[in-house]
């Protein structure tokens, strides 16, 4: 398994998000983001599971105005930040696609099949 760093660690604020645009050879990029909860650092696909389309509302912010969930923005949907599982909206039950994210060394770490 490969490793690509995202951002450091203190870059993300607790609770907070970002987002990220990763290309790959001859297909379209992975639109992912990651939330920082205390010293846990979760990712997903930037997809919602019910539409499709991009979750945040504004440039890296993919929480609610609380920053206790996950927002879709075209819906207002809610999801666990630690499971991405859909507890309100027209995907209830539904959950956000998840990627293998740590730390090492301070980087938030994505770890991709090579």
């Amino acid at each position: 398994m490969k490793a690509l760093s995202l951002c450091r660690f203190e870059e993300l604020a607790d609770p907070g998000s970002r987002g990220f645009s990763l290309p790959r050879d001859g297909a379209e990029p992975l639109e992912l983001f990651v939330v920082r909860r205390g010293d846990a650092v979760y990712a997903y696909r930037n997809r919602c599971p019910h539409t499709g389309a991009p979750l945040e509302w504004q440039p890296d912010q993919f929480l609610d105005f609380d920053g206790h969930y996950i927002q879709c923005a075209l819906h207002g949907a809610l999801f666990g930040i630690a499971d991405g599982r859909c507890l309100r909206g027209p995907c209830a039950g539904d959950r956000l696609v998840a990627l293998t994210v740590g730390v090492r060394d301070g980087l938030v770490e994505l770890r991709i099949d090579a």
